[in-house]
């Protein structure tokens, strides 16, 4: 196995990461102060990779976008992580799931979100429905032919800039052995739609700016031509394109973690305790060693998880083990790193505080921690009849 980069992948880390530095951690402190991205900001962010041809570069060419390999979009991902997730947002990466459209679809929610004309968002966590996504209460019935959609999610990032919404939403239940359970459909939902409102979410301390939203359906009328993929058929849609999801996760811990590392060694080289720096005591350079080793064993994860994919191997539980380890190291990471800092460390003269706060919620979005062991422990056992 070839475990250095090709000249094009390097390209790429180089670009974006220069990108990240110009374009990004120029606006961080505004955006973390007041928990708000400037619209001119955000539209600056946006023109500028489109004209790099990075916008929608995680979708493949035929229909517009980069088509970058899943270990190349890997190399982009963890870069994006040095930055503001409120402010990276812009470098727009739109859900894959919308490959699954089909004719008109493509024309009005596709094309556009990969041109960068329209903005998407995705539902599916609600009030009493997070990891256990059969449990979820939004419901769409028939009714005159349409579908008729009540309930709410939350938890929604970037609900707030899009133009539409993928909405995954009950549609029926069905009586098993083990119980009733429900069966899912995807939603297209415009921005504007009667009976469909989107309603701004909690105050959180991880990543200020980019923002979770609520959304609210009362009543609320989709034709057939809204349903994405097939009826009943969310799961298989969910399968098919959002697992991969989880790479990003774990690719973006790796590269915010290189940047709280560079901070932490920097300081260790620099600051001074009882007449030496602090990195050449074995309390502080043990742990620098730690640090490195953990952020080279989750990119080593991440990339390996990225390169089964596009062989064509299975990968749900490389995927998963990538996401659990790295989510879990950038906390170790973070927190190591605010311990150099010391009391400066709590302060925000430094962004230590923010990376340690921001790090907090990678073990819950996108699959929790016990979720991930969960897909791990499944995958192993299953084999073994057990």
């Amino acid at each position: 196995m070839h475990f250095g980069l090709t000249d094009e992948q390097d390209m790429i880390v180089s670009t974006v990461r220069s990108f990240v530095e110009n374009e990004i951690y120029p606006h961080e402190e505004r955006v973390e102060r007041t928990g708000v991205v400037d619209p001119d900001v955000a539209q600056s962010i946006k023109q500028k990779c489109l004209d790099l041809g990075f916008y929608a570069c995680n979708f493949p060419q035929e229909v517009g976008g980069a088509g970058l390999s899943h270990t190349d979009f890997a190399l982009v991902e963890r870069e994006l992580g040095r930055g503001s997730m409120a402010l990276t947002h812009f470098f727009g990466r739109p859900q894959n799931i919308l490959m699954a459209c089909e004719g008109e679809q493509r024309e009005r929610y596709l094309l556009p979100a990969v041109r960068g004309e329209r903005m998407d968002a995705l539902a599916m966590t609600e009030p009493d429905a997070g990891s256990d996504v059969r449990g979820m209460k939004c419901f769409a019935v028939r009714e005159g032919g349409d579908w008729v959609v009540n309930g709410t999610k939350h938890f929604i990032s970037g609900a707030e800039h899009a133009d539409f919404v993928i909405v995954f939403v009950a549609t029926g239940v069905d009586d098993t052995p083990k119980g009733p359970k429900k069966r899912i459909t995807a939603f297209l939902v415009d921005r504007g739609t009667p009976g469909f409102e989107i309603a701004p979410g909690y105050s959180s301390v991880s990543h200020r700016g980019y923002n979770n939203m609520i959304l609210r359906f009362e009543d609320c009328r989709l034709p057939d031509s809204q349903v994405l993929g097939e009826v009943d058929g969310g799961f298989a849609v969910m399968n098919e394109w959002l697992y991969a999801t989880r790479i990003t996760v774990a690719t973006n811990a790796v590269g915010r973690a290189r940047r709280c590392f560079e901070y932490a060694l920097n300081y260790a080289s620099e600051r001074k305790q009882f007449g030496q720096q602090i990195g050449k005591f074995q309390g502080v350079s043990f742990q620098l060693a730690d640090m490195v080793t953990d952020i080279d064993a989750a990119e080593l994860l991440t990339l390996s998880a990225a390169w089964r994919l596009d062989q064509g191997l299975p990968a749900n539980r490389e995927i998963a083990s990538a996401k659990v380890f790295a989510s879990e190291m950038l906390g170790r990471v973070t927190d190591t790193t605010l311990q150099i800092f010391g009391g400066m460390g709590l302060m925000d003269d430094f962004p230590i505080e923010r990376f340690w706060r921001d790090a907090r919620v990678e073990r819950i979005w996108d699959g929790t921690s016990e979720i991930q062991r969960h897909i791990i422990s499944r995958d192993l056992l299953r084999p073994l009849g057990a």
